[in-house]
């Protein structure tokens, strides 16, 4: 068998709880599509053992010289991280913001759709997508703890909002747009923070100026949260810092079903670093082992992946999973019975 065109070269940081059995599910879907491809491309997987029983060994979430290990890799396949015994801020500022925030992967994006066959909140056939930026802001990690010896402890967290970082979220969230429906609906809180939030506001202003074709709104973040419930057919693209972002996007896919569907990419769109992609759901402790974890996130977060490098096989991914849903193959947290591996079974049948 003659060598493949093309060699992706992929870090799997499976980390804590079902982040290990989701990724090894992931990984399968994408291994027979590189055998179906006929030498177009093959994976080359490195696994780095770095989470929480790394951290009970050694002090620390990952390798001290982490970054430079994944720097050389054309992408990072991640899990999840939380345990019950390292506390959370730890386990996220040690392993997945160290690489995203160490990388500058500036733009993640978490689409949300509302799958046929699906018990959920939301009408079938619904999708939008949330473009969250992903490097400052609300979880800058600026600030610290003062005081305690007065008995009076003060804690400072500050955001951080520069205008490249608002004008470059919102540029990629228009280039989105133009390639679906044409809205951009940008998520802000200025009435309230009126710094941070009012450079927010001018810049997407400035940015939509530049983009006559893209219909544009601008919505505070609690009549946003309201949107996605009762009127999420009028969303295309939503754009919004940090902490929004990140809560918004996890409303959409527990309307649409499950934080187990949800699947994210965290982008360097110029591609100086490898870009990570993971599914939204945490750990799961309390299901971890049980082989009843959901692994479409994981799945998805794999076609991502593929559209990412320019790779077949992203779309016939999510037409795969599409159609293991509207077949009733469901896990736990979708009111079935199938168990990680069936659904997994399932899609690659389907592909």
């Amino acid at each position: 068998m003659s060598a493949p065109s093309r060699t992706i070269r992929v870090a799997a940081i499976p980390a804590d709880g079902v982040g290990i059995e989701v990724v090894a599910a992931g990984r399968t879907v994408l291994d027979a599509l590189a055998a179906a491809s006929n030498g177009a491309f093959a994976f080359d997987w490195t696994e780095f053992p770095w989470g929480s029983d790394y951290y009970a060994e050694h002090g620390r979430m990952m390798a001290e010289d982490g970054l430079e290990r994944l720097a050389g890799f054309d992408a990072i396949y991640f899990g999840a991280v939380g345990s019950r015994e390292v506390p959370d801020h730890v386990t996220l500022w040690g392993l997945r913001l160290a690489i995203v925030q160490g990388f500058d992967l500036w733009a993640n994006v978490r689409p949300v759709e509302v799958y046929d066959g699906v018990p959920a909140r939301l009408e079938p056939g619904l999708e939008w997508v949330c473009v969250r930026e992903n490097s400052e802001g609300e979880y800058a990690g600026i600030g610290g703890r003062n005081l305690a010896a007065r008995g009076n402890e003060v804690a400072l967290q500050t955001s951080i909002f520069t205008e490249q970082g608002c004008e470059r979220i919102m540029r990629f969230a228009f280039a989105l747009a133009r390639g679906r429906r044409r809205k951009v609906t940008s998520v802000t809180k200025s009435n309230a923070q009126q710094y941070g939030m009012v450079l927010w506001d001018e810049v997407f202003a400035r940015v939509a100026a530049e983009h006559p074709d893209v219909e544009t709104e601008r919505v505070l973040v609690d009549a946003m949260a309201a949107r996605f419930v009762l009127a999420p057919q009028t969303l295309d693209v939503v754009v919004a810092s940090n902490l929004h972002g990140d809560i918004l996007s996890d409303l959409g896919s527990a309307l649409a079903g499950s934080l187990g569907l949800a699947a994210s990419a965290n982008l360097d769109p110029e591609r100086r670093a490898p870009s990570l992609f993971e599914p939204v759901h945490g750990s799961a402790t309390d299901i971890v082992g049980g082989g009843v974890a959901n692994p479409i996130g994981a799945i998805g977060s794999a076609a991502l992946l593929l559209d990412h490098l320019g790779l077949d096989g992203g779309d016939r991914v999510r037409a795969a999973i599409a159609a293991t849903l509207r077949d009733g193959v469901l896990t736990r947290d979708l009111g079935g019975r199938a168990r990680t591996h069936e659904v997994t079974d399932a899609i690659l049948s389907r592909l």
